[in-house]
């Protein structure tokens, strides 16, 4: 059987694509210990609170664990390639968002928020599991662009019928149950962004007009978006919400560089946030009184008032020092009304010090990479810039409210991702999780033979988005495939002069190998090349020798051919 198939592969076709490992038992070991993890910081507050195990522990393993089986059982069954380190880095950032909760509600006895938390965490892993059962393929997004663009706008108006809370109209309250529009509204307006620039990403890169060394594309192109997006800014600044509108305008630049690799983009961008700030700061009022805290966060203290949120923030972080004073044995409930949502990296950052901040923040990095990872293993453009949209939307947010509660930059109003008190936020964020999720799972999946380092379907090789980058004969033929595949394809995707081009392009030993060699000048054999000579011709080999009468040689490895730069 084995003879007859390799008689009837041609004998310069390439070996068939390994399956790459689906690597499910390694996630199913790290949920466990992820959810150890949290049932040791449930136990600690209570032995440093009671000297005693918490009467919740086995209840909240239970649950936390169930919930961590049912979306692993999803991920197994449905996207069975996906990337393994996504979910047990959500369930652990959850499961210690539970644990600091549960903390702060011993200081509030009349406002238990943990188990409220714990409900909503439950309703996002079952979005989670239906995202994963019923989106088959991230490209469907797609089709429904302005559809997503409109229902986010409509998201985005509905709180200024509402009140306002601490200042901002960004919530709806119905029922006693409060919603955060605005956090469902940023996933919208990414896949807007996403399909709309991947549509136009080469009419943005090489059209308009060239002022100096930047390049601006025509109102038509870019009219469209810049609308939207300005209609948003304007609806968020009504609502005195700063801290969505910043993270819209950056995901709006951020997705505009890549598309189509232009530094200028990011300058424009820069100039365009320092500016509207600016403005807002000294317009609004609720926005001012937060400048004003921001550049001088000891007033209070020099006018006999007491200390602000931001000045008890700032001391709860010096008070932590490098491993913190423990779990349940802090003080930031001084900070106030805000500690369980804006200022509860303050709490961290005092009961687990430096080392726990830093453990923390590589957490949302591996989050923010596995995204990144996942964008470069595709071939579709959309796909590529929703999974870098999607996994901007986490680090801009993390960059804010870190920058905010250290006193970096002014407060934002915003929640720690998977941390803070916010049932709308850890929905959302749980959404964010299944659609990196459904999109590794895309790029990783194994490819049928011959179709390319594409993104493996019939239809896309008809359309020609799955050509231009290997055939199945370059460097990503064999096993390390990935890797050839983000060379191959991030110039095609990304822009020619984006990061992700320029760091994916070939190395210099990689070049030298690719040049032809010069008249008169023999080409020394790489080791690879000496190796493939010296193997023995297989059957089909000896049979085509046979035939022609001329000793055919072997083909190549895989791993000696130059990689190809695609759109070059």
């Amino acid at each position: 059987m084995a003879r007859s198939a390799a008689a009837a592969r041609p004998a310069d076709a390439p070996p068939p694509l390994p399956l790459l490992p689906k690597r499910r038992g390694i996630e199913l070991a790290l949920l466990l210990g992820a959810v150890l993890i949290s049932v040791c910081g449930y136990v600690v507050v209570g032995l440093a609170r009671w000297h005693a195990l918490p009467a919740g522990a086995a209840r909240y393993g239970a649950g936390l664990g169930g919930l961590a089986l049912l979306a692993h059982l999803a991920v197994r069954f449905r996207a069975p390639y996906a990337d393994p380190l996504l979910l047990p880095t959500a369930v652990l950032l959850n499961g210690l968002g539970l644990v600091l909760i549960f903390r702060l509600d011993l200081e509030t006895p009349a406002d238990h928020a943990a188990p409220t938390q714990l409900m909503w965490s439950t309703v996002g892993v079952a979005l989670f599991i239906a995202v994963v059962l019923l989106l088959r393929d991230h490209r469907m997004l797609q089709r429904y662009a302005y559809v997503c663009a409109a229902l986010a706008l409509l998201l985005m108006v509905a709180p200024i019928l509402f009140p306002a809370i601490n200042g901002a109209k960004i919530w709806i309250r119905i029922a006693g149950f409060s919603i955060q529009p605005g956090e469902f509204a940023k996933v919208l307006i990414t896949v807007f962004f996403a399909a709309y620039l991947a549509a136009n990403r080469s009419a943005l890169a090489h059209t308009g007009r060239r002022m100096g060394r930047l390049r601006l594309p025509t109102g038509r192109v870019l009219g469209p978006i810049v609308a939207i997006w300005l209609v948003s800014v304007a609806v968020l600044v009504l609502e005195r919400d700063l801290g969505t509108s910043l993270l819209f305008f950056g995901i709006f630049v951020v997705l505009l560089y890549v598309a189509t690799g232009r530094t200028g983009w990011i300058a424009i961008g820069l100039i365009l946030a320092g500016a509207g700030a600016t403005a807002v700061g000294k317009l609004e009022p609720h926005v001012h009184s937060r400048v004003a805290d921001w550049m001088h966060p000891f007033a209070g203290i020099a006018a006999g008032k007491g200390p602000g949120q931001l000045a008890q923030s700032l001391f709860a972080f010096a008070e932590g020092g490098l491993l913190g004073t423990g779990l349940g044995q802090g003080h930031s409930y001084l900070i106030g009304f805000a500690m369980k949502s804006d200022f509860i990296l303050a709490t961290f950052g005092e009961e687990l010090g430096l080392a726990g901040l830093t453990a923390l923040f590589l957490l949302y990095a591996l989050l923010v990479a596995r995204g990144y990872r996942a964008a470069l293993g595709l071939r579709d453009p959309f796909g590529s810039l929703l999974a870098v949209g999607l996994a901007a939307l986490p680090a801009l947010q993390v960059f804010v409210i870190a920058g905010g509660v250290m006193g970096l930059i002014p407060l934002t109003g915003m929640a720690m991702p998977f941390l803070a008190q916010g049932g709308s936020s850890v929905v959302t964020n749980w959404i964010i999780i299944a659609l990196l999720l459904r999109i590794s799972d895309r790029a990783r999946a194994p490819r049928p033979e011959g179709s390319g380092a594409g993104s493996g379907t019939k239809s896309e090789a008809e359309s020609g988005r799955g050509s231009g980058a290997g055939s199945g004969t370059g460097p990503g033929a064999g096993p390390g495939s990935d890797d050839a595949v983000r060379r191959a394809g991030s110039d095609a995707v990304f822009g020619s002069g984006s990061w992700v081009a320029g760091f994916m392009k070939q190395t210099q030993s990689e070049q030298d190998q690719s040049r032809p060699p010069r008249s008169g000048q023999a080409q020394k054999p790489s080791r690879a090349q000496k190796a493939s000579q010296a193997q023995k011709p297989s059957g089909a080999q000896k049979a085509g020798q046979a035939e022609n009468g001329t000793a055919t040689p072997p083909p190549a490895a895989a791993d000696d051919a130059p990689a190809p730069e695609a759109g070059r």
